[in-house]
């Protein structure tokens, strides 16, 4: 991937805690709009990865470079990532149970801002359109009115979802979003994944395989911190080495 087609770019990153190396030498790549599978056994680093990206952990060595001016994620503080466009979905859904979704929507419209510009925060005619679109693209329009507390597991994923997406990250960290879900749910969030992943890019770590495999989009499999095997679901499970780590036990 050249320079121009790259909206993140990691190399060489390693980290450890306490003697433990849980990222060795990790490098990865990812193109300003596309879907990308992160999967891996525990303790394969897929989280401290992800939090290494975030800013939550800074590695030891290494670098994280981002959008076209190249800019060091490392450089910055979580905050100043997320509103650089890196947006972060946690396994848990944390919606503000007693607001509507609407209301949550609408307070994630103006999350990324300084906290100046929250307080004097005026919902334009265009936050509310757009509020109604993003409903609309995660599938909870006919929801917009009912409290967040009140939608089952999958609409809350969804809804949380819709929270990043309302941010207008350039990247969207998605962690483990068909856990817990029925088929039908899985199915509208492989579909809402796929949809983003068309004007941004889009990483989603998973566990569940079938899940990986309705993406349809490339793999890296990480083993030990660092990136084992990288390509299509059947070319990566087909390595040797995956399927000696992964898939044999």
């Amino acid at each position: 991937m050249s320079q121009m087609n790259t909206l993140l770019e990691v190399s060489g990153v390693s980290v450890s805690f306490d003697g433990f190396r849980a990222i060795n030498n990790l490098s990865f790549q990812i193109g300003p709009s596309e879907l990308r599978a992160v999967i891996g056994p525990n303790g394969a680093g897929k989280t401290t990865f992800m939090d290494i990206v975030t800013g939550k952990t800074r590695p030891d060595e290494g670098r994280v470079l981002w959008g076209e001016k190249s800019i060091s994620l490392l450089a910055l503080n979580e905050a100043q990532i997320a509103q650089a466009g890196v947006g972060r979905k946690f396994q848990k859904p944390t919606v503000f149970e007693e607001q509507s979704v609407r209301e949550n929507l609408m307070m994630a419209r103006r999350a990324p801002r300084s906290w100046w510009a929250v307080l004097t925060f005026r919902a334009s005619a265009q936050d509310r359109t757009r509020v109604e679109e993003l409903a609309q693209e995660v599938g909870l329009q006919e929801h917009l009115d009912r409290v967040a507390g009140e939608l089952s597991h999958g609409q809350k994923q969804w809804l949380e979802i819709g929270m990043l997406l309302a941010q207008e990250p350039r990247l969207l960290l998605v962690d483990e979003p068909a856990a817990g879900m029925t088929p039908q749910e899985r199915e509208h969030t492989t579909d809402l994944l796929v949809e983003a992943a068309k004007t941004r890019a889009v990483v989603v770590v998973e566990h569940d395989m079938e899940f990986v495999r309705r993406l349809n989009c490339k793999v890296t499999v990480l083993h030990e911190g660092s990136v084992l095997a990288e390509g299509g679901l059947d070319h990566v499970t087909a390595n040797p080495d995956v399927i000696d780590v992964y898939l044999g036990r």
